[in-house]
């Protein structure tokens, strides 16, 4: 029989993702929802939205989160953790409202959040925790008592994220023909975001230079870079690197770009490249599209030879990431002995967003963080 784990004072664990549409139908609806309160027409979204249409309008999240939830209720019932595991999306079903509504109405009463996105940013976690807040406000609205959450924290440097994404890199150089192997570039990417919310990311103390968002990337690509010169031997060059671009061409946005990245690789001779995506959790559409079609077809004009590294997904060793940090705050907040897990340079994260941190471009509420309007 596995040891009894205990969670307390947390009775359930809420898996909170970004959505995406799983049919042609869904790809407007859904780009709605992402761009509320923006303006933008509706063919503007059929224009952006060509590339779901791709993939015949199904972006391969949902299914991937569906993967994550079995991988997570699979190891947390093999280690004797008894939390029960939902899920909630931002901007596709399963909502995130009626997915707290579902959890509230199962009483459950102190939920851990597990959000999809692995570092700090506005958009990779105050937006998640201002959502949290509005779906908790209309439960409020609704006369249902809402549930206290609380958010797992920043887990870019875990072992259990870390180490499955090394190891694909591995993989990946081993795919690549042995006479080009050696002088394989790794370009790590993520997504660009606009270098105002990069400088601002993470607490007030760290604003400037890129902010938490870069430097916890530098810290993960330099570990990566690391593990695969003392496992081959081989010292690759390296870049942090971006992609996913959007809004107004005005606004400066972190670069340079994955795919003027490459043609600056193949101008300096470089022999071959590994794409390493340690910004994302699972191969979704930004994976998918600017990664495996976009940036592979640039490649592939160029002549340079290019594989692409495997996400995390739902590996074994990132659901016991996800384990391992519920016991840690577990522990924290009951008063108990914490051991905390981080690789690099960094430390861990914080558990709880400080006041400024990745602040909103609009004054908002956010659920989750010292300045949470809910207890």
């Amino acid at each position: 029989m596995p040891e009894v784990l205990d969670a307390t004072p947390y009775d359930a664990l809420l898996l909170l993702s970004f959505g995406g549409p799983e049919g042609p139908d869904d790809v407007v609806p859904f780009l709605e929802n992402v761009t509320r309160g923006r303006g933008i027409p509706k063919e503007r979204l059929k224009e952006v939205g060509q590339h779901y249409f791709l993939f015949d309008g199904i972006s391969p999240i949902n299914e991937q989160n569906r993967a994550l939830l079995d991988a997570l209720r699979k190891d947390f019932a093999g280690h004797g953790l008894d939390l029960p595991v939902y899920w909630g999306n931002r901007n596709w079903a399963p909502y995130l409202t009626d997915t707290l509504r579902e959890m509230a109405a199962h009483g459950r009463r102190r939920i851990l959040v597990l959000a999809t996105s692995a570092y700090a940013s506005y958009s990779g976690c105050r937006q998640y925790r201002e959502d949290l807040a509005g779906a908790l406000a209309v439960l409020a609205e609704e006369r249902i008592e809402p549930p206290r959450v609380d958010k797992l924290r920043h887990y870019f440097n875990h072992p259990g994220f870390v180490e499955p994404m090394t190891e694909g890199v591995l993989a990946s150089l081993a795919e690549l023909p042995e006479d080009v192997r050696a002088g394989a570039h790794l370009v790590f990417t993520t997504h660009s975001i606009p270098v105002a919310a990069a400088d601002t990311s993470g607490p007030a103390e760290g604003h400037g230079d890129g902010g938490a968002y870069v430097r916890q990337h530098l810290d993960v690509a330099r570990l990566i870079a690391d593990a695969v010169r003392e496992a081959t031997g081989t010292d690759h060059p390296w870049r942090l690197v971006y992609q996913s671009r959007s809004g107004a061409p005005h606004i400066p946005w972190l670069e340079p770009d994955i795919c003027d990245h490459l043609e600056e690789l193949h101008g300096a001779g470089a022999a071959a490249a590994v794409m390493v995506p340690i910004g994302f959790v699972s191969d979704h559409m930004e994976v998918l599209y600017d990664l495996d079609t976009e940036a592979r077809a640039k490649a592939l004009e160029l002549g340079l030879p290019v594989r692409r590294s495997a996400t995390v997904g739902s590996d074994p060793r990132f659901a016991a990431a996800v384990r391992d940090l519920v016991l840690e705050r577990a522990a924290a907040e009951t008063g108990r002995q914490v051991t905390r897990c981080a690789l690099g340079a960094l430390g861990a994260s914080h558990d709880l967003c400080p006041v400024g941190c990745c602040p909103a471009r609009t004054p908002k509420p956010a659920a989750a963080g010292a300045d949470s309007p809910f207890a």
